[in-house]
């Protein structure tokens, strides 16, 4: 079981407080992203309460010192928990860190090399867990333009091992694992390693760990300047793997666009252009 966060800590300890250590606390409370960076002095100061309070506050809160509480709340936000802020970040703010996310996204990715793994296979499973299973999805859907034997796993309901079971050395897998990741997930990525198959991996700093398990591997940063993950520079890589997919298979590809196309048409499935 892990450590309780600080604002677990500042919950089971409030009534235990003194008035001045309860004022210390909500200002924590408050500004629990601001954390990571705030020395005590500056705590001190914006929150109205001494320094001696505040220090007090630290231990009391399971904190031996400013830089240990620090280094509490950035481990928090880079595992992918919510942390929010008093006052939002700025717009300007937020497209610098999305500019930057996705500028080092795409020093990563070769959508040539993609589409070669994913136009020159027999089928393609794509695989997402919790956060991750949106963009497999997104991904699934966009290469199904393309190409046809695209499957997403798992299915509500199901595991992964029914699909991996029909996985081999003439198939691909795409594998999304960005923050938080289950704990199975290394298990799955060793599997799909083991099926013999082409492998992607999509992940994050944090899944670096799991890069022997594949041939080409993308690394999207999904920081924020806000309490939650972006996944902006994610969706961009995919639309560029996907593109590139689709221009690979030239006719074979528009044929298909065209055939959706005309499918969608006649089941009335959208909206009148």
């Amino acid at each position: 079981m892990s450590a309780p966060s600080l604002a677990e800590r500042i919950d089971e300890s409030y009534r235990e407080l003194t008035p001045q250590e309860q004022r210390g606390a909500d200002f924590l409370r408050q500004h629990l992203v601001d954390l990571a960076v705030y020395n005590l002095t500056e705590v001190a100061t914006l929150s109205g309460v001494s320094k001696a309070t505040i220090s007090r506050l630290y231990r009391r809160l399971g904190f031996d010192s400013a830089e240990d509480l620090r280094d509490h709340a950035r481990a928090l936000r880079a595992s992918g928990t919510p942390v929010a802020g008093a006052v939002p970040a700025s717009l300007e703010a937020h497209l610098d860190r999305e500019q930057g996310n996705l500028r080092a996204a795409l020093a990563e990715v070769d959508p040539r090399a993609a589409a070669r793994v994913l136009s020159d296979a027999r089928r393609v499973l794509v695989i997402g867990f919790r956060n991750s299973y949106p963009m497999a999805l997104h991904l699934r859907q966009q290469l199904a333009q393309a190409r046809d034997g695209v499957e997403v796993a798992p299915h509500p309901g199901q595991s992964v091992g029914e699909e991996l079971a029909s996985i081999d050395a003439r198939d691909a897998v795409v594998l999304i694992g960005l923050r938080r990741r289950p704990e199975l997930f290394g298990a799955v990525a060793a599997a799909v390693r083991g099926t013999g198959a082409a492998v992607i991996l999509i992940t994050d700093a944090g899944g670096r760990r799991h890069a022997a398990a594949g041939d080409l591997v993308v690394e999207c940063s999904t920081d924020s300047v806000g309490a939650f993950d972006s996944y902006a520079a994610v969706a961009s890589v995919i639309s560029l793997i996907a593109d590139a997919v689709l221009a690979r298979r030239e006719a074979d590809g528009r044929r298909r666009v065209r055939m959706i196309d005309e499918l969608y048409d006649r089941l009335d499935e959208l909206e009148p252009r």
